[in-house]
């Protein structure tokens, strides 16, 4: 998302807005679910598409609150849940709501959290080390300062694919037995010895954090849990639109869909023929879309974005298995 101006939900584009809405193709008394709410970008971009109903959901009470002017421009037709986008059954089930016609979830932290300093996502300006979305639970300097080695070069080199993990690791812990880290720019600037200092346009904390943050609120398990349950919720002919920033959302997403839409292969030619479940996804292109030259040259953080759609079918929704997704307990820094 890129900043506009301060003050309301309009402040930020949300990236590759044209694509989202093509892939949703919003009509007329549709209902439909912006899962990942943040600043409202994808909300009123549907709203506008079309005369649809809105459900709007988002972990963050600050992203809740600034809603309310969004709200009161389409009266009746957008309300606001405040939850995690897995529970979206249950959120919406309070609305008497058990299908919706359009899904979009815009997986990572927004614009709005990383532009706040006293949020704690970003180093661009010093803050709390906290990056809790939902304010609730262990916060990142709870974890950087409690969690032992082994696990802190776990979190940054699995969920930060970053190369440097233990040197990073060694360093934080050699920094926080001389004194607490508790600030984002303290953080920063160890990683960045550990590391051997800036090499590229990239900053070295960058992985760190993104490890962090992705730890703290436990994403990865959070979008495996609300692509499952998406596909509950979706009728048949319903569309599902999802936009990842790295590597790790983009497999699991990609995996899902794969594994839905009957993209996973052929049998062995060694073992027997077993039919699986039927696909419960068309895919609505093959692969992922990314965000255009013009929009990257205006907004630089959709550099990194992928689009991924698919249309619901008729089939009954599969079990989830988080492990075939790549969701495995290490990921989450457990021995």
């Amino acid at each position: 998302m890129m900043s506009m101006a301060s003050g309301d939900t309009m402040r930020h584009v949300p990236v590759m807005c044209a694509e989202m809405l093509e892939a949703l193709k919003p009509r007329d008394g549709e209902i439909h679910v912006d899962c990942t709410f943040g600043a409202g970008g994808y909300s009123r971009a549907i709203l506008e598409a079309a005369d649809t109903r809105v459900y709007a959901i988002d972990r963050d009470p600050e992203a809740i609150a600034a809603g309310a002017a969004l709200v009161a421009a389409f009266p009746g037709r957008l309300t606001l849940l405040h939850g995690r986008f897995a529970e979206m059954e249950t959120l919406l089930a309070r609305f008497g709501i058990t299908r919706v016609d359009g899904m979009v979830l815009d997986i990572g932290v927004s614009s709005m959290q990383l532009d706040e300093a006293e949020r704690g996502f970003s180093f661009a300006k010093d803050g709390p080390l906290d990056m809790r979305m939902s304010r609730e639970g262990p916060s990142a300097a709870d974890v950087v300062n409690g969690a032992p080695y082994a696990q802190l070069t776990r979190i940054i080199g699995v969920l930060g694919e970053e190369h440097h993990a233990r040197a990073i690791a060694r360093a934080i812990e050699k920094a926080r037995d001389k004194s607490p880290i508790l600030t984002t720019l303290a953080l920063a600037e160890i990683v960045s010895k550990a590391t051997g200092g800036p090499k590229g346009r990239i900053h070295p904390a960058t992985r760190t954090f993104q490890a962090l943050r992705i730890h703290v609120n436990r994403e990865l398990e959070e979008l495996a849990q609300g692509l499952a349950a998406a596909e509950r919720l979706l009728r048949p002919g319903g569309r599902l639109a999802v936009i990842t920033f790295h590597s790790l959302e983009d497999r699991i997403v990609k995996r899902f869909l794969a594994e839905r839409a009957g993209q996973t292969g052929g049998p062995s030619r060694h073992a027997p023929d077993v039919s699986g479940p039927r696909p419960s996804f068309s895919l609505l292109f093959k692969g992922h879309r990314e965000a255009s030259e013009a929009e990257v040259a205006q907004n630089p953080r959709a550099r990194s974005a992928k689009l991924r759609a698919a249309v619901r079918t008729e089939a009954p929704a599969f079990v989830l298995d988080e492990d075939a997704l790549g969701v495995k307990r290490i990921a989450w820094g457990h021995a």
